[in-house]
Order: structure tokens, then sequence, then C-alpha cells
């Protein structure tokens, strides 16, 4: 009762709802309702957002597919590793449930025994002794004399090795005990002998085919026919497993004819042993895919087996083949070692096995440990020539171009016979140019940017030795990283001074750019012997080229920093260290001079001197890269000259000094500027920033001699009279004859920088 009481409590809601489900479904039966409308006035989203709503949906569907990704890639060894438990784990299933399925049939067989034997001794005596005349007159069956005749067969079929006919006999067995057990055609315990009959073959013969794979004599059809007729048997991952150990084996026996003591060459000992062991997994890739098909159980097992190969091979090549290369520094050796191993690695990728990344990750310690080897051999050669370096530019010696491997039509070595470098020069750019030539497996195993890095390393530390070869570096510049303690042949004229600026501008504006372009794999075959055809440097370079040749130039632009700096103290300064460049030079004219021959001061003739016969040196050195020698006497103008803009002691005279500014002082000073102005502008290295902080300089001289009271217009002359007399002390210190005006050229790296006038300074500052 009081369950059927809760039965019709719980029953009440249940109608209520269905009548309340009834009832709200009554609006959709109405003959006026509109879907579209229905919709819309229940969607609360308009078109926009739903938009976003599928983007971010679709958003959040890419996360989550590389999120999978990314775990199956992380997890793919413990994949690996729990499907080959798994597929072991069938296996012992299987098995355990064939001994079930004997002992079930055992039992079985005992209690039907028992019971027949239970009824006999029950019956009565006359009974039984008319049963047993009844057996003894009757014939055995053809089913039971086939059953007492099987296992004999059997022996013989496994005896004779005849693995297809045991196994069809195998199967024809088991058809049959299935049959009598259904049909009751046998005897419980006959049934029971068959069934152990066949079970006690069925194992020999697996453990028969277990022995054949094993042996090394086994091979191919045979051991195929083997792995297969395991399978059949139900011992798929014994099989299996025996498959690739016995391939494992041949290899390992064929592996002991090869003896790396044999041969002093790596690559020969890489070719061979790479040839036996890619040979075998490939092989075992096939009879895999031959005897199992595409099972992912299987398919894992293989690919654990075939790194784990992989990994033994590339030990045995670091050991007997890398190992001495890579001390040595020679990285073209251990770079064809590399390739070798990869060609025929990468031939298994068509049977679905990538272990060319399993090579390069066991590689790249050795190839990198041969790279920077050979970067060291190639800084410590080019320094030990630095030590005994001349500073001559010359063409390489005709013994050079033969000795180098280089080829006739190498784009690098034709840029090098092209132009003079000196002796130290020429071993570097030689050295890195054969560095060059083996460049795959940098590439393959990601060591481009490494390369670079480590090129522009030792072009740094070259740098540093050619700054140590100027005068008076040794104090300064002695402990730049990468120089050390290394002695370097000083430059004691100006012509060597500059041969070391040709040195680092020609490898580090070309020649150095070429040479890692085939870092790049876009740019082999970029050049070729048809000249119409070369692809432009720009083109071809990569952004990280781009900005490695940045850093080069960066390196050259600290020797020419250095070599302006000097320079410009040698100018200023005296050896004891007083200064050529004073206030009272200028301070001093008013009053000390009955009459003065206009002329630019001592310094700024010997500025015009210095930058003159530089000129004249880098049209000799600098042969088709004119722009690098403007830039450098560009670069030594302005040292100068903002030296003089920053030199608070020299203007703290001229505005505060014990004495004004006086107008021949002012005249003078503005004459200097001018002449430099003029010189520079004729030379066409007349920059902006030297053009500004002229007009900044003069700006200064005139407010300092404006603040006296005077007006500067009513000193000053002309421009035409300052103009004459800078034109005619160019052509006296310069020797040339009258009439040479040195006009800009319109394609001057500096014709964009006016030569106005300085009038404009001049009413400005007087303003």
């Amino acid at each position: 009762m009081a369950s059927a009481k809760n039965a019709r409590s719980r029953g009440t809601p249940v109608k209520e709802n269905g009548a309340k489900l009834e009832e709200g479904l009554n609006f959709f039966k109405s003959d006026k309702f509109d879907a579209q409308s229905y919709v819309q006035s229940r969607c609360s989203l308009n078109e926009k957002e739903i938009k976003q709503l599928c983007s971010y949906l679709l958003d959040l569907k890419k996360a989550s597919a590389e999120e999978m990704r990314r775990s199956v890639y992380a997890n793919y060894a413990a994949f690996i590793r729990t499907s080959k438990e798994i597929s072991d784990l069938e296996g012992e299933l299987s098995s355990i449930r064939k001994l079930l399925s004997t002992q079930a049939a055992l039992i079985h067989g005992l209690a039907e025994g028992v019971h027949v034997d239970s009824f006999s001794k029950s019956a009565s005596d006359d009974s039984t002794a008319k049963s047993l005349s009844i057996a003894e007159d009757n014939e055995p069956s053809d089913l039971e004399k086939w059953s007492i005749e099987f296992p004999d067969l059997l022996d013989v079929l496994l005896a004779e090795r005849r693995i297809d006919e045991a196994l069809a006999a195998l199967d024809e067995g088991d058809r049959v005990a299935s049959e009598a057990k259904e049909t009751k055609t046998l005897s419980p315990a006959m049934l029971m002998s068959l069934q152990t009959s066949i079970i006690e073959r069925r194992q020999k013969l697996a453990d028969q085919l277990a022995e054949a794979a094993c042996q090394p004599s086994t091979r191919g059809n045979e051991l195929r026919a083997a792995i297969s007729a395991l399978k059949k048997l139900g011992d798929g991952p014994r099989a299996h497993s025996l498959l690739l150990n016995a391939h494992l084996q041949r290899y390992q026996y064929n592996m002991q004819s090869l003896r790396p003591s044999s041969t002093s060459y790596g690559g020969a000992y890489t070719a061979a042993l790479s040839q036996l062991v890619f040979s075998a997994i490939a092989q075992a890739a096939s009879d895999s895919l031959v005897i199992f098909g595409k099972e992912p159980a299987y398919t894992s097992e293989l690919v654990m087996w075939a790194t784990k190969q992989t990994e033994a091979f590339a030990l045995l090549v670091k050991r007997h083949a890398l190992a001495s290369s890579a001390a040595a520094g020679g990285l073209r050796a251990a770079a064809e070692c590399v390739q070798i191993a990869l060609g025929h690695c990468a031939l298994l990728e068509a049977r679905g096995l990538a272990l060319c990344p399993v090579l390069l990750k066991l590689f790249r310690p050795s190839v990198e440990q041969a790279l920077d080897a050979n970067l060291k051999r190639i800084e410590e050669s080019t320094a030990a020539l630095a030590a005994a370096d001349d500073w001559i530019l010359v063409y390489p010696s005709t013994a050079t171009r033969q000795s180098s491997r280089l080829s006739s039509t190498s784009v690098g070595n034709t840029a090098a016979f092209q132009h003079k470098l000196t002796s130290s020069a020429h071993r570097f750019n030689l050295m890195v140019q054969d560095f060059f030539e083996d460049v795959g497996p940098l590439l393959s195993m990601q060591l481009g940017g490494q390369t670079l890095e480590g090129l522009f390393q030792v072009f740094n530390s070259y740098v540093n030795m050619l700054i140590k070869a100027l005068p008076g570096s040794m104090e300064e510049e002695a402990n730049f990283e990468g120089s050390g303690n290394k002695i370097v042949s000083m430059a004691e004229t100006e012509a060597q001074q500059i041969a070391l600026l040709a040195n680092a501008s020609l490898l580090a504006d070309e020649l150095l750019p070429r040479a890692a372009m085939k870092l790049s794999p876009l740019n082999q075959g970029a050049y070729n012997d048809d000249s119409r055809r070369r692809i432009p440097d720009r083109q071809n370079r990569h952004p990280e080229q781009r900005e490695w040749k940045r850093r080069l130039v960066g390196s050259v632009d600290r020797l020419k920093d250095t070599f302006c700096r000097q320079h410009a103290l040698d100018l200023i300064f005296t050896e004891e260290g007083d200064s050529h460049l004073t206030a009272d030079m200028y301070i001093n004219m008013d009053g000390n001079a009955d009459e003065i021959e206009w002329f630019p001061s001592l310094i700024f003739q010997e500025l015009f001197i210095k930058l003159n016969r530089m000129a004249i040196l880098a049209a000799d050195m600098f042969v088709g890269r004119e722009r690098f020698a403007t830039l450098l006497l560009m670069r030594l103008t302005e040292t100068v000259i903002l030296w003089l803009s920053d030199d608070q002691s020299f203007w703290d005279d001229i505005e505060d000094g014990p004495r004004p500014l006086g107008p021949l002082g002012l005249q003078q000073f503005y004459l200097d500027m001018k002449f430099v102005i003029s010189f520079a502008s004729q030379g066409r290295y007349l920059s902006r920033i030297l053009h500004r902080v002229v007009n900044e300089i003069i700006s200064k001289a005139i407010a300092a001699f404006a603040s006296t009271g005077m007006d500067p217009n009513n000193v000053l002359p002309e421009d035409d009279w300052f103009n004459d007399i800078c034109q005619e002390a160019i052509e006296r210190l310069s020797g040339k004859p009258r009439g040479i005006n040195g006009e800009r050229e319109l394609n001057s790296p500096t014709a964009s920088v006016s030569a106005q006038s300085i009038s404009s300074v001049r009413s400005h500052g007087s303003s």
C-alpha cells in the first residue's frame, strides 16, 4: 500500500509537467506560427555578434587542435610504450584464453567421466556385462580412428618441417574437435586427448618457428615464412619481435667484417656502416608491412626499434669517424660524414620512417665542436700572419690561387682576385671561403645562425688586431675581447694604416657576405657562369644576413673611429701634450701684428695636407670603392671639427677669456672655418654633420664677438674675399695650377649638401 501511494505521489509531477509541455507546444501548432520571427524574437545576438561568436569558436577550435598536437608530440614516447604494452598484454590474454579453454575442456571431460563411471557402478551386473559385450563387439568409428592417428601425423609434419601442412592440419584438428564437442561424436576422454595433442603440437611448432627465425642462416623468404606462420598460430607480438631481432642479428653479424681501423678515411667507414644499418632497417620495415600490415601496435614497435638502431649507429659514427674530425677542427670531414649518413637515412622516408631528426640531434654536438675548432683555427692562423704582416696591399699570388680549393668560377674567389689585400687578410679570406664550401649539414642542423655568429666573432677578433696595429692604440685598445696578448706588426706609415681599413672594409662589405650567402638554401645556384643571370646580392640576402652584415660594418667602424681619433689627436696635440688649437691663436692677434698675410691657420693647413695625402693613397687602395675612401675623409674631418666644437676650455677663453675676441681674431677664425668648408666641398667629403657643426661654431664665435659691443658685419669682409683666399690656399698647398675650381660632381655622396656662403650664419650670429 505504501509503495502504491509513493508511486502515485511520484507520478503526479510527471502528469503536471506533461500538461505544461503540451500547453507550450500549442503555440507551435497554430496556423499563424512564423518560425523566422520566433527565432529572431528569442535570439538576442545580431549578425555581427554571431560572426564574432563563430570567429571565437573557430579560434578555440584551432587552439584546441594545436594543444592536442603538442600533447601528442610531448607524450609520443609514452604512447609508443603504452601501445607496445597493450600489444603484449593482448598476446598474454590470448594465451590465458587458450589455457582456460583447455582447462575447461579438461574439467568438463573429467566431470563427464566421473558421471559415466558412477552410472556404470549403479547398474546391475547383468547390464554391465551386456554393455561390455556390446562394446567389445563394436568396431571404433572413423572419427575415433582419425583422432588416434592425428597426433602421429602432426609429429611427422613437424619433424619434416612441413610448416604449411602442419598449420593446415592444426586448423583441421581445431575444426574437428569443435564439431565433435557440439555433436558429442567423441567420448569426453578422447576429445580431451585430441585437444591436448593439438595444444602441445601447436606450442611445439611455435617453438620450432621461433628457433628457425633466430638462426643467422635463416634469411629472406624462409624468415618471412617462419614469421608469417608464427603469426598465424596466434602469437603476433612474439613473431614481430623475432622478425626485428633477426634483422638486428643479421646486420650485427655483417658488421664483424667492418673494422674502423682498416680505413683512414672516416667517410668510407660511415658509408659502409650506413649501408649495413639502414638497409637492415629498410628490409625490416618492408617485411613488417608485408606480414603485419599497418597495425598501430606493430608499427609503433618498428619505429621504436628503428630509432634505437639509428641511435646506436650514430654513436658508432661519432666514436670512429666524427670524434677525431671534430677535435681537429675538420669541419669538411665531419660534414661529409653527416651528409653520407643523412643520405642513407633519408631513403627510409619513403617507407614512413623519418629518422633524420634523430641523427641530426646526435650529430649536432660533434659538428658544433668541429665548427668551433675550425673557426678557432682560422682565428689563430690569421693572428700568426698578422704578427708578420707588412700591411702592404697586393693581389694574391699565383701559388695562393693554385693552392686554394675554390673553383675558378667561384664568385667569392673571383672577387678576392679583383682586389688588393695584405697577406693576413688574403689568408683570412681564403680560409673563410674554404670554410663555406660544405654548409649543407649546417643548414639541416639549423646551425646557420651559430655559424654566422662564430664567423663574426673571428672577424671582430681580426679587427681588434688591426686596431692594435695602429700606433698609439696599444694602451687604449689592448684589452679588446678576443685580441688577448697577441703580438701584431705595427702599421707605421699612413699607407699602412689605410691598408688596415682596406682589409676590414673589403672583407665586411663584399667578401664575407658573399661567402655567407651559401648558408641560405635559396641562394644555392643564385650564381652561375653567366653573369647576366646573376641575382643581386640585396635580393638574396635574408634579414638575418643583412643584420649580420650591419654588425660587420659596425666592427669596421670601430677601426675607422680609432684611426680618425688618433690622426685628429696627432694634429691637435704635440708629443708633449700641448694643443695646436687654442683660443690664444685668435684672441692674441689684435694689437700684436702690424701687417697680416691672410692665410688659414697652420693646424688647418696640416689638416688639408693630411686629407689630400690620404685621398691620393685611398684612390689607389680603394679602386671601385671610392665611397668608403670619401666617408673615411669625411669622418676624419668631422672628428677634428667636433673636437673643436666640444672643447669647453677653448670656448671659455673665447667667450670669457682674459682678452675678448677682436676683429682680426674673428676674421682669422671665420677664414679657417671657411677654408674647412671649401676644401671639404671640393674634396667631396662635406657632410651634413660637418656643415652643421661649422655653422654652429661660427655662430658661437660671432656671438662672442658681438657680446663685446661690436658689430660683426662691420668687421668681416664679403664672402668673395674669403673664397679667394681659401682657393689660393688650396692651390698653393695642393700644388695644383690656378684655375682648377674643384667643383663637386653631381654624383658625389655629399652633393646634396649646400655649399652656400656662410654669410647667412654671419647675419644670424650678429642678430
